[in-house]
C-alpha cells in the first residue's frame, strides 16, 4: 500500500487505537508480542544500533532532547524519538535535531500499513510510532537512538529496545489507572527498562525509588548510577536566560554551565542528560560540548517564552509534579512589573483540585479556563469550578483561543499570561502565537 498524501497516511494513523487521547487501562494482561511480531515482519530494525531509554514522571522530554543535543554535539548521528507532539506528529521522530519530513513519514506509514494487511497485527497508535521510528532510524544509519518512554516503562512500547543505558528521571503519582496508586508501585513498572550490563541512571533521592532501582539494578546485574552517589549537582542557580549548573559526574566536573532553560528542574535535567551521554560514551563530554550544548538548548512548550508585551509564557504542566515546578520558577524567571494572569486548560484522570490548588496560591489574577483540544479535555466549567473553591478568579471560555484572546485584552504591556495545563492547550495556543499551523486531524 502506497499513501499518496501526508493527510492519507495521517488518516490511516489516526484510525487506530489512541490512548494518548482515550484513557488507557489494564483491564486486560499487557503484552509487547505483537510489537515484537511486527519488528521482526520488518527484520528488527531496532537491533541495527546502540540506545539510550529514558523514562520519568516529569522531565524525561527535556532530557531526552538534551541528552540528544550533546551526543550530537560529539559527532554522533542521532536518532530521536519523544512524545507528544505540539503541532505535528513528524516531531517526534528526528535525526540530529531535523524531524522527519513529510514525504518519509508517508513512506514509513505506507510500509506499516502493508505489514498491518500482510500479518493480521493491528497496533495501537502509539505502537505504529514507536515502530516507524525504529524503523526510520535504521533507514538512516544512526550511530545511536535516544528513545523516550511514553508511559510507565515495563509495558510501554518503547520497552523491546535492549538499552546501553536507561534513564529514570523521577517518579510522581501520574496515570494512576495504568500504573499504580503509590510512588511503588509506579517506580516498580519505569525501572521495567533497565537491562543486564546496562548502565541505569537514576536521578533522584526519592528512598523508596532508590531501593526499587537498586533492587532491580542487583538482580539484573546493571551498573547503577544514582544522584548524590555516582553523580552530583552541586550547583543549580538562577541566572540571566536560564540556570547556572556545576556537575560532578563519573568522568569530569563540569563549572558554571549555562542552560538556557528556565526552571530549577531544567538544571535536573541538564545534568542527568550529560550523566547518560557519558555513561553512554564510556567517556568525559568536555567542557566545550556541555558548555556550547546546554547554552543553546530550547524546548518548545516548557516554560517557553513566545511573545512579550503582554509576556505570554507556556508550559506543559500536565499534573501536579509539573505545577508544582511551574510554581517555583514563576517567580525567579519572569520578573513582571504588572499582574498576572492564568490561561488554564486541563484532562481529566487527575485531580484537578490538586493542580489548581498551588496556582490560585501563587496569587494569578484571574483564571482563564477552557477545554483542551482532547477527547480526554475536562470542561471549562470544570476548571473554573476548582479555581473558585481554591478562592481564585475564573473566566470560562469556548476555546484556548478564545481563552488568550480575552486575557490579552485585560492585560497591559507589564502583565504576564502563563498558559498550563495540558500540552493539547499548549499546542494550540503556540501555534495561534508564532503562527504554526496544527497538522493534527481535528
Amino acid at each position: 500500500m502506497h499513501f499518496k498524501s501526508y493527510l492519507e497516511a495521517l488518516t490511516w494513523l489516526e484510525s487506530h487505537m489512541d490512548f494518548e487521547r482515550v484513557a488507557p487501562n489494564r483491564q486486560v494482561t499487557p503484552t509487547l508480542q505483537p510489537i515484537f511480531d511486527t519488528l521482526a515482519l520488518l527484520a528488527n530494525p531496532q537491533q541495527d544500533y546502540p540506545s539510550v531509554h529514558v523514562t520519568g514522571t516529569n522531565g524525561k522530554g527535556s532530557t531526552s532532547t538534551l541528552l540528544s543535543a550533546l551526543l550530537s554535539a560529539t559527532g554522533l548521528r542521532v536518532g530521536t524519538f519523544t512524545s507528544p507532539d505540539l503541532h505535528a506528529v513528524n516531531e517526534r521522530i528526528a535525526v540530529n535535531g531535523e524531524a522527519l519530513d513529510d514525504e518519509s513519514f508517508v513512506s514509513l506509514i505506507s510500509r506499516l500499513a502493508d505489514v498491518e494487511t500482510v500479518s493480521g497485527l493491528s497496533l495501537t497508535r502509539f505502537e505504529l510510532l514507536t515502530v516507524a521510528a525504529l524503523l526510520h532510524f535504521s533507514d538512516e544509519g544512526v550511530d545511536v537512538a535516544v528513545i523516550e518512554v511514553g508511559m510507565g516503562g515495563t509495558w510501554d512500547s518503547t520497552n523491546v529496545i535492549d538499552s546501553d543505558v536507561a534513564v529514570l528521571t523521577n517518579v510522581d503519582l501520574d496515570h494512576t489507572a495504568v500504573l499504580g496508586d503509590t510512588i511503588a508501585e509506579i517506580a516498580a513498572d519505569k525501572v521495567g527498562i533497565f537491562r543486564a550490563g546496562a548502565v541505569a541512571v537514576v536521578a533522584t533521592i526519592d528512598p523508596v525509588v532508590v531501593e526499587i532501582a537498586r533492587a532491580r539494578a542487583s538482580k539484573l546485574g546493571t551498573t547503577l548510577w544514582l544522584l548524590d552517589e555516582s553523580f552530583f549537582l552541586e550547583q543549580n542557580d538562577l541566572a540571566v536566560g536560564g540556570r547556572a549548573i556545576t556537575v560532578l559526574t563519573p568522568y569530569h566536573r563540569y563549572e558554571e554551565i549555562l542552560v538556557s532553560l528556565h526552571g530549577i528542574h531544567q538544571g535536573m535535567n541538564a545534568a542527568t542528560a550529560i550523566v547518560a551521554a557519558e555513561g553512554f560514551l564510556g567517556r568525559a563530554l568536555g567542557q566545550y560540548v556541555v558548555s556550547t550544548t546546554m547554552a543553546s538548548a530550547r524546548m518548545p512548550g516548557r516554560m517557553e517564552l513566545i511573545a512579550r508585551r503582554p509576556m505570554i509564557v507556556i508550559d506543559g504542566a500536565h499534573n501536579p509534579a509539573g505545577v508544582n515546578a511551574l510554581v517555583a520558577t514563576l517567580d525567579g524567571a519572569f520578573h513582571v512589573h504588572g499582574e498576572r494572569r492564568c490561561v488554564l486548560g486541563m484532562l481529566t484522570g487527575r485531580n484537578i483540585d490538586d493542580m489548581v490548588g498551588p496556582l490560585v496560591a501563587l496569587g494569578f489574577t484571574e483564571f482563564h479556563c477552557c477545554a483542551p483540544l482532547s477527547p480526554r479535555a475536562a470542561s471549562a466549567r470544570e476548571v473554573a469550578d476548582a479555581v473558585r473553591r481554591a478562592g481564585g478568579v475564573a473566566y470560562e471560555h469556548p476555546s484556548g483561543i478564545s481563552a488568550l484572546a480575552h486575557a490579552r485584552e485585560r492585560s497591559t504591556d507589564d502583565d504576564l499570561i502563563v498558559v498550563a495545563g495540558s500540552l493539547y492547550l499548549v499546542g494550540e495556543v503556540r501555534g495561534d502565537v508564532i503562527h504554526v499551523a496544527s497538522r493534527h486531524l481535528t
